[in-house]
């Protein structure tokens, strides 16, 4: 993955405030964090392990899971 640069970060921080700001006055309710996972959650475990495997793969690993097992 390749950087954009400072600039375009910082539009792009600017953009997500402004549609924020946008949604807080036309639904009329307060800001609320959604948290440090909420895009992984919103996208799915299972699909952001497959694009990790294959991103692992793509350099060079075979990648075996295993889960985690609690007691």
């Amino acid at each position: 993955m390749t950087r954009r640069g400072r600039k375009r970060a910082l539009v792009a921080l600017q953009h997500s405030i402004l549609i924020t700001v946008w949604h807080m006055f036309t639904q009329d309710t307060l800001y609320r964090d959604l948290g440090g996972n909420y895009f992984l959650e919103r996208t799915g475990k299972i699909r952001a392990t497959r694009r990790l495997i294959g991103q692992l793969n793509h350099l060079g690993y075979q990648v075996t899971l295993d889960p985690i097992t609690t007691i």
